[in-house]
Order: structure tokens, then sequence, then C-alpha cells
């Protein structure tokens, strides 16, 4: 086995067994999805956390003991993709189930239009809005990073409230303003809160779990989503945190002692919302989703395990990321899957759970079957993953295809395409391309694309203020 395969496998069995008797203990199949127990869903995103960057993936020198015990709950993955190496395409893709550059997003939406690389389409349905309608109440507390203005801001895209930040990343956890803005909002009114953007977050997320009620009360099921924007440079984590790994580890790089005291602290936050959704007795009608929108920034120190490189490259490191679900009494604690997703495939899957129909014409599929242990088709879909952006991009994009067990890749636009077989090479050692004779599956791969890549292009991406007139 490869990729850490052995250990996890081990802390999935030890940490499974450890949670026998708790809210997460497997009992056996509960009433069907879509009936009249659908289940409340909390969809947590964190930012730019590393494969390697949890315990239960391998991680040796941090203590994430709270996600651990989301991936020792239900399922984890370890060939789950983000859809995109960098932020705003990802989030895209997880409302929307489709590929962010088909619906506008194919860059880094940024708060000066000279920067920005995005502008999400009118005529794409999210997953708030398609909740909405089967009678979920919707909230969104954190990172929006998907527009700053009508009708690009989470309240016109069906989130019932929205306690967050606009922006793409802030230049400090603490003041929260981004090129001297302030993008905090409640709602559409513009707030100031203080304290440390984690806390801040967590404390929101716990406020609105704890004023939920149980099914059978007389409320709603409800959608949260909860896009943090740790571990995202800045690395500011709090005093305490970094004195504590700092006193367990000596010698430890300093810039990775940051990035581990933040991602502890993120951990902390997230244990104390699964803390919430078990004092207000909802947590075994309650579907959680984990996932990272990136891989981790090799530039703040970040462990994306034995994977190639990270963030912002088509490489394995910069898009295949940490991500489990926990239902209980539907999905089996202490599971695990190789099979190949992509962040568009979380919104099909949060619908069919829900009840509720995914948009037809939409390139994510529903994983349901999988996270319930039951049978599933092979995947046999062409997946591509693109990235517009200035710089060195020089306005084009970065592209990738995967296929069974091969990948095409050209990490920047004017270099040459790289072919790696992942079943053989799942560190990407061995460029293919070069090879004689070159493996058939090159030229598919590159048609493949080669079509993707010129539909995408047709998309319009700019914000009408970017437009020429």
């Amino acid at each position: 086995m490869t990729l850490r395969a052995v250990n996890r496998r081990s802390f999935l069995k030890c940490a499974a067994g450890a949670l026998a008797g708790s809210v997460l203990t497997w009992r056996g199949l509960a009433a069907a999805p879509g009936g009249k127990d659908r289940p409340n869903i909390v969809m947590i995103l964190v930012d730019d956390l590393g494969y390697g960057d949890l315990s239960s993936y391998g991680g040796k020198d941090l203590r994430t003991p709270n996600i651990d015990a989301l991936v020792a709950g239900g399922m984890s993955f370890s060939r789950f993709y983000a859809s995109c190496p960098v932020c705003s395409p990802t989030r895209a893709a997880l409302l929307t189930g489709r590929y962010p550059a088909l619906v506008g997003v194919p860059g880094v939406i940024r708060t000066k239009d000279g920067g920005s690389w995005g502008h999400l389409s009118p005529s794409a349905r999210t997953l708030g809005e398609l909740l909405k309608p089967a009678g979920y109440d919707t909230a969104l507390v954190g990172k929006w990073h998907l527009g700053l203005e009508s009708p690009n801001l989470p309240n016109d895209r069906g989130f019932d409230l929205f306690e967050g930040f606009l922006g793409d990343m802030m230049e400090s956890y603490t003041t929260h303003r981004r090129d001297g803005k302030n993008f905090m909002r409640h709602n559409g009114e513009t707030i100031d809160p203080k304290g440390h953007a984690t806390d801040i977050f967590t404390q929101w997320a716990c406020e609105y779990l704890r004023g939920r009620k149980p099914a059978g009360a007389g409320a709603n099921p409800f959608f949260l989503y909860l896009p943090y924007n740790a571990p995202h440079m800045p690395i500011q984590p709090p005093k305490e945190y970094l004195e504590k790994v700092l006193s367990r580890q000596g010698g430890i790089d300093a810039t990775r002692a940051k990035l581990v005291a933040l991602i502890e602290h993120l951990d902390d936050g997230i244990g104390k919302v699964v803390a919430a959704i078990k004092d207000a007795g909802l947590a075994d009608s309650t579907l959680v989703i984990f996932h990272s929108d990136n891989g981790g920034d090799l530039g703040c120190k970040a462990d994306n395990g034995p994977l190639r490189d990270g963030k912002g490259t088509m490489y394995e490191g910069g898009l295949r990321v940490p991500t489990c679900a926990v239902w209980p009494g539907h999905i089996k604690p202490g599971s695990g899957s190789d099979r190949v997703a992509l962040t568009m495939d979380l919104m099909p899957t949060i619908l069919e759970a829900a009840g509720a129909k995914a948009p037809d014409g939409i390139e994510g599929r529903s994983i349901l079957p999988t996270l319930l242990g039951k049978p599933q088709a092979p995947e046999t879909r062409y997946l591509f993953f693109t990235r517009r952006e200035g710089g060195p991009y020089k306005g084009k994009t970065g592209e990738a295809v995967m296929h069974d067990d091969w990948k095409l890749l050209r990490n920047l636009p004017d270099a040459p395409l790289e072919l790696y077989n992942l079943k053989d090479d799942p560190r990407e050692k061995k460029d293919l391309a070069a090879a004689t004779p070159r493996p058939k599956q090159y030229d598919q791969l590159k048609a493949e694309l080669d079509k993707y890549v010129k539909a995408a292009e047709a998309v319009e991406w700019r914000r009408p203020s970017q437009r020429k007139s």
C-alpha cells in the first residue's frame, strides 16, 4: 500500500473502536434518505489544509483530535479532490455542482477588479437556492469569496442568514480587513466583531446550532455551510496555541510551528461546533461533511504528505485533500473509500440526502451510495481541473485531466504537458509524456482536455465592471 494507507487504516480501526457508545456509533441504517427524517446538514470547508496536516491523515507533529473524531466517526476518502487548487473556484463547485470555469469562476475572485478572475454566473443554481424549496432553512457562517456585491451576495444566492467575510483573504485574523476595507457582514449590514476570525466563526456557528430544534419539534431541517478561512495565510495563531506547540516540540521550524498552532486552534473550533450539534440534540439527525478547498500552501510549511507540490499547482499536493462525512445510523464509523470524487460531487450528494432534486446538466454526481456502503458504479468520467490567473499565467490557465489511473497536466500555460500513471506513480515522479513509445492515453487525454478548455474559455467570467463595452 502507498500514501500512508496502512497508518490511516490502523488509525481508523482504533479510533472507531474508541468511539463505541458515543453519538457517532454505527446503529444500522435509519430512515431512508429523502424521507420524513431528512437530515440536517453541516458542511465544513477549511482553507488550504494539506493532505498530511491531520493526525488521521498521517501528520506526526500536530494534534487534531476533533477532526480525527469526524474521520473515525464516518467515512474518509483517500482520493478526494478539490475542484481547483485555489479558493474561489472550489467554492463555486461546491455550491453549484459544476466545474467552476463553466459557472464563471475559473480563478480567484479578489477585491480588486484588475486581479479578479471570476464572476459567478447568474444562471447557476446554488445549494441554498435548491434546498430552500425542499423545506430547509439555510445559513452561511464564514468566508464567502464568491462576490462582493449584489446579485452575488450570500443572501442573493439562497442563504437565509449570512454572518461572515465576503472577501478573499484577511490581512489579519484579528482586524478582518482586506485592502484596508471591512468585508465582515451580518446579512447586508457591515459589522466589526472583535477577536480571532476562527473563534468568531465558531461562536456564530454554535449560536445558530443551539437555536435549532430537534426533528419532530416543529422545526425545518437546516443546511449550515461553515467555510472557515483557516489555515490560510497569514499564519496567525493565538499566542497560547503557539506556546503550546513550541513547549511540546523543541526545534520545530518557526513557520511550521505557527501553522501547526493555527490548525490546532481550528480543530478546537470544529470540536466546539460538533459539541453544539450534540448539545442541541441534533447529533443523530445531522450529516456532517468535512473538506478542504485545496492543498496546503508549501510557502507556509504545509504538509501534503507524500503528495507532490501544493496549493496552486495541478499536482496531487495541490488537488487531493482530506475529506470525510459523518451521519449516524447511515454512514459506518471507521469506514474508508478510495473512490475518486471532486468537490462538485458534494452538491448532488447533499441534495440526494435531503430528498431534493439536482438540476439537469450539472457535472457533479452524487456519491451518496458510496457513503451509505451501497454498490456504486465505477467512476468513468474524464475529470478536469483548470486555474486562470495573472502573473506567470498571463491570464491563461494551468490545467489537468484525469481518467482511470491516468493524469495529464500542464502546470503553467507555457509549460509542456506531463503524463502520469497515478496507480504506479502516485508521487508523480515519472513523466511519461516523453516516453518511447508514448502511452496511448496521452492523445486520448489531450483531446478531452482540449475540448474542455475550449468550452470553459467560452464562458463569461468577468464582473460587469471588468467587461468591455
